[in-house]
């Protein structure tokens, strides 16, 4: 009788962990694709009848180092997220911080007022509010008869 060896739960635990890993990133980045050097932060984005509300991750980043603009219907946030690693350590065990450049853009409907834009940076997290133009302030122009 032959003895098998049996894969420690540890180890299929730690397979499973990093195929799970792969799926998601795969699964988030289909429609998005970075070179290397750049990344893409994750945000979330909401709309009430006031406002359109967009949340970006940007953790470890300064404020200085973010970039945002609006026009023709697109807000794009853009930046740069600097290596913090030390050039002379050689042997690192693991990196999975992204850094790097990155960009990222939505496009918003015409009824946004830009010049009212609104950002906030803070713990990480940037918030832009981006206030609707409300339904009174659209006139309708009756067309007279010529």
């Amino acid at each position: 009788m032959s003895v098998v060896k049996r894969q420690s739960l540890r180890d299929l635990l730690f397979l499973q962990d990093r195929m799970n890993r792969l799926f998601e990133n795969s699964m988030r980045d289909m429609n998005t694709i970075s070179e290397p050097g750049e990344w893409i932060p994750h945000i979330d984005v909401f709309e009430d009848d006031g406002a359109i509300t967009l949340k970006a991750e940007l953790p470890g980043m300064r404020r200085e180092d973010i970039m945002l603009d609006a026009s023709q219907g697109t807000l794009t946030i853009s930046g740069r997220k600097q290596v913090e690693h030390a050039e002379h350590i050689e042997c690192y065990h693991i990196i999975e911080r992204q850094y790097g450049s990155f960009k990222r853009s939505i496009t918003f409907s015409d009824n946004v007022k830009i010049e009212s834009i609104e950002a906030r940076y803070e713990n990480g997290v940037l918030e832009v509010v981006l206030p609707k133009i409300s339904q009174e302030s659209v006139r309708q122009i009756p067309i007279i008869p010529g």
